[in-house]
């Protein structure tokens, strides 16, 4: 489930506006992509772990820019 969870982040990487995001990016550069998708469920995989074992919320690093489009 991660690794299709990621796949269909990998798509939206370019516009993907966040630490996360950058990284991904990161590693595309430097990886082919069906290794940087098993990095990205990978690093899910941990925050899902820390996230559990803390009994945490997630807060995400970074912001992710939106833009609005007004349609008439």
């Amino acid at each position: 489930m991660l690794v299709l969870g990621a796949t269909s982040m990998i798509y939206r990487a370019p516009h993907w506006n966040s630490a996360a995001g950058i990284w991904l990016r990161g590693v595309l550069e430097r990886r082919p992509v069906r290794l940087a998708t098993v990095a990205l469920a990978n690093k899910m995989a941990r925050i899902a772990w820390a996230l559990m074992t803390r009994k945490e919320v997630y807060h995400a690093k970074g912001r992710i820019i939106v833009s609005a489009e007004v349609v008439a």
